[in-house]
């Protein structure tokens, strides 16, 4: 097949694992975990900048995501010239399958025959020549009812990994998919590798975008249903498209593996005329699931440490030591993990990195914040930091992006100081519209519509101190929003 490939980058989840870095309103997808660029990034880039040995055709990609990280996801890519990305917007997550049928729909649309490569945001590939030259290995088999998977050959008998059993060889890299296997004990997954004839189960996906709608169409109409009415009431709002909520609320949850990928095992013996295969790929794969998958692929110092930031270290090997901000000293100890940022500090055995979901299960269940959110804190327009906090008062640092603005809004029980530290500031004060250079500062009454711009060509830096009965970020009003936020 030579048909058009459209990149449909799946970028949703949470990243337990990976806490207190990776927070709900700002994954592990949208962090620079192993170089400048984030996870999200790497995962665009591998593909739009292939050597002349493969010229596959890419159209723009499509990514799938959380409408709580749209301006977080279109800030990324407009940073690495993809600003022609398609954001399909999830008002709530439904698992794997239907996020795909909102790309399916959105693709088809344009053209149907046009090739879907699925991937997550969130995985590593370390050798991208080798990816690349099993994409165009895959793109061989496909036809009008054939679905095509990635299959990882293990290097480890990892359980924390579905995995693919091979079926009858189709070419020296390509085999049906005898049967998915769910995440196996040790014993089991040694027994795995040792044979040769199992991968791990990848998450990639290649198949055109209508055989994608007619499987999931024949294997599950009951999710082909909902996604294609959550489609047909979809709104374009900015650069995104948002389906209908009460449609795809309504939507089933499922992965693509079981909503249709098992159906096409040999095993299954399926009639429809759906067929799969599997290709196996050996390129530098991670899906860095947690604090010790992304050790194993990281550049190390001569003692096996990873570090990042102002880390001192004495007679320690074998560890992880991030720090945001301040200096972290490690003295004779081995195989740790150290993560620490402004809000939350973890330190845990290597070995024991994948159990951080339980922390963050106690966290969820005590309602902390810190699962939510960094101090750090992004919005469309910027950023906010709190800085300090007490008894009827709140210090925040913020920053707004050049040319952007904040909703016009009022508060019912605080009032604002601003001081300029660094840019030029507009600010709509009740009917007042001024203009603060730095070391400037003004006051905003509590009840008083206000608004806070940036004309300039830097961003703008303020301190804000606010004074009130109550500082909750549900205390705002808005009257008008440039970003789609409720009124």
């Amino acid at each position: 097949m030579t048909n058009t490939i459209v990149p449909v980058i799946l970028c949703g989840g949470s990243g337990t694992r990976l806490w207190p870095l990776s927070r709900e309103q700002y994954p592990k997808q949208l962090l620079s975990l192993i170089n400048e660029n984030t996870l999200l990034q790497a995962t665009v880039e591998r593909l739009y900048q292939q050597s002349s040995e493969f010229e596959l055709k890419l159209d723009s990609p499509v990514i799938v995501t959380n409408e709580n990280h749209r301006f977080l996801v279109a800030e990324q890519l407009r940073e690495i010239d993809r600003a022609d990305a398609k954001i399909l917007l999830e008002p709530c997550g439904k698992n794997t399958a239907p996020a795909l049928c909102i790309a399916a729909n959105y693709i088809a649309e344009q053209d149907p025959n046009a090739i879907m490569l699925v991937m997550p945001a969130d995985h590593v590939i370390q050798n991208e020549t080798a990816f690349l030259r099993a994409i165009v290995e895959g793109l061989l088999q496909l036809d009008d009812k054939h679905l095509g998977t990635f299959g990882i050959v293990p290097n480890a008998p990892e359980t924390g990994f579905g995995y693919i059993k091979l079926g009858k060889k189709v070419t020296e890299n390509i085999s049906t998919i005898s049967q998915f296997i769910e995440k196996p004990d040790l014993q089991a997954a040694e027994q795995f590798v040792a044979s040769g004839e199992y991968l791990w189960n990848s998450g990639m996906f290649l198949f055109s975008a209508q055989a994608w709608l007619d499987a999931i169409k024949h294997f599950r109409h009951d999710i082909y249903q909902a996604c294609n009415a959550a489609y047909r009431e979809k709104t374009v709002d900015m650069d995104f498209i948002r389906v209908d909520k009460a449609q795809f609320e309504a939507c089933p949850s499922e992965s693509i593996d079981y909503a249709v990928m098992e159906h096409v095992a040999d095993v299954v013996g399926d009639e429809s005329g759906f067929s799969g295969t599997v290709v196996s790929l050996d390129a530098g794969w991670s899906d860095i699931g947690s604090w010790e998958s992304l050790w194993s692929i990281s550049e190390k110092d001569a003692s096996g440490n990873v570090l990042k930031g102002d880390v001192y270290i004495e007679d320690t090997n074998d560890s992880m030591i991030f720090t945001d901000g301040r200096v972290v000293s490690v003295i004779g100890l081995s195989e740790i993990i150290v993560i620490d940022t402004p809000d939350a500090v973890l330190v845990a055995d290597k070995k024991a990195s994948q159990t951080v979901k339980n922390i963050v299960g106690q966290l969820a269940n005590d309602k902390r914040s810190e699962i939510i959110t960094h101090r750090r804190v992004f919005r469309p327009w910027g950023s906010y930091e709190s800085i300090d906090n007490g008894d009827r008062f709140q210090v925040k640092r913020i920053v707004v992006n050049c040319g952007a603005r904040l909703s016009l809004q009022m508060h019912h029980h605080r009032a604002e100081h601003w001081i300029v530290v660094k840019g030029t500031a507009k600010v709509t004060r009740g009917e007042d519209v001024f203009l603060l250079s730095e070391n400037e500062s003004t006051y905003i009454p509590l009840g008083v519509k206000h608004r806070l711009e940036n004309p300039g060509t830097i961003p703008l830096e303020i301190i804000e101190v606010q004074s009130g009965t109550y500082l909750g970020e549900d205390d705002i009003v808005r009257y008008q929003d440039e970003y789609g936020r409720k009124e």
